[in-house]
């Protein structure tokens, strides 16, 4: 039987968040990046972006999910408090272990960010970015109440490094406007 815990992420655990955020972008986002960044030095990539992010906790938060049963991390969350005026807090990054996909840990994952926005934002809405391809990512957020507010932009280059897309890929915005909104309901709508 699964023994899932959730914590605060600290400077410790940047490595580890930036295998499982590796692993999970060589997965689900081929054609969008590009098979030489992805196949490449991405783990390089996440590992510097966490490894800065988690030395700077500072209005924001990064949940972890364990497994007492498993080692490695089942997953992880990012959240950004108050971080675009209009669109409140950004949940930067969900991410789950392949094997425990489909589980509840992502839903659970971003119930803990929704919980942490209403705690420590002092603006109520919450959103994230999600790549129009993945579908089943946007059939997840919909499915605890996200709603997609606008028409798909273009992603930007992970370290602002063009070489590093695939083609010219574009992301939606999932947004709530009420982060205790989170799960509650069903969305309607595109």
């Amino acid at each position: 039987m699964s023994t899932l815990r959730f914590r605060a992420a600290g400077p410790d655990d940047a490595e580890g968040i930036a295998r499982l955020h590796a692993d999970s972008w060589r997965r689900h986002y081929r054609g969008a990046y590009s098979d030489a960044f992805l196949d490449g030095d991405v783990l390089g990539n996440r590992l510097s972006v966490w490894a800065s992010r988690l030395a700077e906790t500072a209005a924001s938060a990064t949940i972890l999910a364990e497994d007492e049963n498993t080692p490695g991390l089942t997953g992880f969350v990012h959240v950004v408090f108050d971080e675009d005026p209009r669109w409140g807090s950004l949940v930067d990054n969900l991410h789950v272990a392949n094997a425990r996909r489909r589980t509840g840990v992502g839903g659970a994952l971003l119930t803990r960010a929704a919980e942490a926005a209403v705690s420590e934002a002092t603006t109520k809405p919450l959103y994230l970015w999600v790549l129009e391809q993945n579908t089943t990512a946007q059939n997840f957020y919909r499915a605890h109440s996200g709603t997609c507010p606008e028409e798909p932009v273009l992603v930007g280059a992970p370290g602002g490094d063009p070489t590093r897309l695939d083609g010219t890929p574009k992301k939606l915005r999932m947004a709530w406007a009420d982060a205790a909104e989170v799960g509650l309901r069903p969305a309607a709508g595109r």
